[in-house]
């Protein structure tokens, strides 16, 4: 889940490299709602092995109250930390493992 710098908007989505998605969200490659909103801070993620999967917990996560995301966020990052800050925000050539929804 990705947020902005005031933690006013949350974006959900499913990707297959979440290394190279967030270096996107980061230099602005996103185009559209994301970069509208300056979503460049990574606050929650979980890994799956298939994209079914990933693709059905986001749908589901996305019909919740914000509330209940910000209980997820905050079981993760009680401090809100930007997750990808120390892991990869300043390495985008480097190969990744993740995989998020």
């Amino acid at each position: 889940m990705m947020t902005n710098k005031k933690h006013s908007t949350l974006y959900t989505g499913v990707t297959t490299d979440l290394e190279r998605h967030v270096v996107e969200h980061i230099q602005g490659e996103v185009k559209g709602f994301v970069s509208r909103c300056h979503l460049n801070r990574l606050v929650w993620f979980e890994s799956y092995r298939g994209v079914n999967d990933a693709i059905a917990r986001e749908k589901t996560v996305k019909d919740w109250w914000r509330s209940t995301k910000l209980h997820l966020i905050n079981t993760m990052s009680p401090d809100w930390k930007d997750l990808a800050a120390d892991s990869f925000q300043n390495d985008a050539s480097r190969d990744s493992s993740l995989r998020s929804a």
